[in-house]
């Protein structure tokens, strides 16, 4: 279940966004030619078993997912993930697309792993999506796995 939540004039505090559902990278969304808001699918298939999160309008962030891993091989090769919240956002009176990722956090080989800590929002931060990325390489990675159902 994906919900979203309005938040205007309930303070800094206030949730954006809470998930209970990510989906993992699938075709055509392998790779870059189908990149979401500038934000590559990796070159494999990807599943997952669950997850959760929270965006609060402060930038707070909580990530938790289990058993995100390649299809095709039932494990996570990678040690260290990363979550980037994507947001439509406005500079200049034009519409532009605002990411931002956090530091590496630790992935487990049964592809668990949890975040919490702060991002640096744009104001606005309109259709807000979180990805799980590869937590190695250059910013913001390839995802695993994204906001969805």
């Amino acid at each position: 279940m994906l919900i979203a939540q309005a938040s205007a004039g309930d303070g800094p505090g206030s949730t954006v966004l809470k998930f209970k559902t990510m989906v993992g990278t699938v075709a055509p969304y392998t790779g870059a030619a189908n990149a979401i808001r500038g934000v590559p699918g990796a070159g494999a298939p990807w599943s997952i078993d669950t997850a959760n999160g929270k965006l609060e309008e402060n930038g707070d962030l909580s990530i938790k997912v289990t058993g995100l891993i390649i299809t095709g091989t039932g494990a996570n090769p990678v040690p260290t993930f990363r979550a980037v919240v994507s947001c439509q956002s406005i500079a200049g009176g034009a519409a532009v697309v605002v990411n931002r990722v956090t530091t590496p956090f630790p992935a487990s080989t049964a592809g668990d792993a949890a975040f919490k800590g702060n991002l640096d929002l744009p104001s606005p931060c309109i259709a807000p999506i979180v990805f799980v990325t590869a937590g190695t390489g250059a910013s913001p990675g390839v995802w695993f796995s994204v906001t969805g159902a």
